[in-house]
């Protein structure tokens, strides 16, 4: 009857949680009048044409777009006439997060304001705003501009704040609350990894199935200006590559190297990260992504007596299975994560089971177990297991 109970109050606490998703949001819907499982499938993650239609600056090719804008008399001023705005939040109840041995209330996790279109032709934005990001006001993360097709060369240019491995696989569209650790991993006082950080990002795509993206970072993250208004923490420029191949309708596979350097005077920290990924297409129904990284530092405790190379290592592997494809209420994912690093508090293994169900098309229930089985949190390695629950929801 005690148990009974608990699960009474977590079900009715759930209904009082929230989420959480990127890249598309239900401004795009209301403006285009579709579903969300044009583009999602299941949101936050995008469909094929979701990932054509970010990629064309969140405009649909076979639609017109004069609808949108208000009539000024100016052909040099283009204005939206209605600015996308939505809104996501997520919440959770988890059991023994971080090996912490409670039971947490977690709402709201996150809740975000968004917001993104066409400024002019082919020219477009994005950004969104934490208004709570784990009980606190957060900023803005991603923030940029897109210009969709330069000068008429078919490259894309974005400039402004992204994710490093947003060209690989994108953080913020996965499904599991269990996230890609080797993304965020970076030993030492090294400020550098593949997660969010200020810069351009060039896009090129070949008819061959041929996709290569080049990015040049600041390398220091998106912390605030300093006193002088620089947000490069030093000199230097950083370079992220990567070009993919599609080999079938089932099979992508990408090589992306990382290259830059830190620091001042005579300390610095080179940098050097080399990486394959895979997504294989088993059926409609269930897709395997595979990410593999190997990061040399050479220097990244600064210290000015000599160089301690540090070698951090690591990959994930997530399978995504929607039995009705872009129909599915019910769908289910497995996050297997592994790091191993010369310095041991970047050593992590889990495995996470995660299941979820579509209470309305915007509206996501979702369950996740997690074993971990290295981590640098409590006694026997950091081994424990963590249980959450929650509802996603965008609006």
């Amino acid at each position: 009857m005690k148990h009974r109970w608990i699960w009474i109050t977590t079900c009715i606490c759930m209904i009082m949680l929230a989420g959480q998703s990127l890249m598309g949001m239900p401004a795009f819907a209301r403006k285009y009048k579709l579903s969300c499982k044009t583009c999602h499938n299941p949101f936050p993650r995008l469909t094929d044409y979701g990932e054509d239609f970010a990629a064309d600056g969140f405009v649909l090719k076979d639609q017109k777009a004069t609808r949108y804008y208000v009539e000024t008399g100016d052909k040099e001023l283009s204005l939206i006439r209605d600015i996308p705005i939505a809104f996501k939040m997520e919440g959770y109840i988890n059991s023994n997060l971080n090996n912490q041995k409670r039971l947490d209330f977690s709402a709201p996790y996150l809740l975000k304001l968004l917001s993104g279109g066409e400024i002019a032709h082919k020219i477009s934005y994005y950004f969104y705003f934490f208004l709570n990001e784990r009980g606190k006001v957060a900023g803005v993360e991603d923030a940029f501009i897109m210009f969709s097709d330069v000068l008429g060369s078919g490259v894309a240019l974005s400039v402004g704040q992204f994710q490093v491995s947003d060209p690989l696989f994108k953080r913020e569209l996965r499904l599991t609350f269990e996230d890609y650790q080797i993304y965020k991993a970076h030993p030492g006082q090294s400020r550098i990894d593949l997660t969010y950080d200020r810069g351009i990002m060039l896009n090129f795509g070949f008819n061959t199935g041929t996709d290569f993206t080049l990015e040049v970072l600041n390398g220091s993250g998106i912390d605030e200006a300093d006193l002088f208004r620089n947000f490069d923490s030093d000199k230097y420029k950083n370079l992220f590559g990567r070009v993919s191949q599609t080999i079938s309708d089932s099979l992508r596979l990408g090589l992306a190297v990382y290259y830059g350097r830190e620091g001042a005077d005579q300390v610095t920290n080179e940098v050097f990260v080399w990486g394959g990924d895979l997504t294989l297409s088993l059926s409609k129904k269930l897709t395997v992504n595979v990410q593999y990284m190997q990061r040399r530092d050479d220097n990244p405790y600064f210290n000015p007596a000599g160089d301690i190379v540090c070698k951090t290592r690591g990959a994930f592997a997530e399978a995504v299975w929607t039995p009705r494809e872009t129909d599915s209420k019910l769908y289910g994912a497995l996050l297997w994560n592994w790091v191993d690093s010369d310095e041991n508090l970047l050593d992590y293994h889990s495995l996470a089971a995660h299941a979820g169900w579509l209470l309305w098309r915007n509206l996501r229930l979702v369950a996740e177990v997690a074993y971990i089985f290295k981590s640098p949190y409590g006694e026997n390695d950091g081994r424990h297991t963590r249980v959450g629950i929650g509802l996603i929801t965008a609006f």
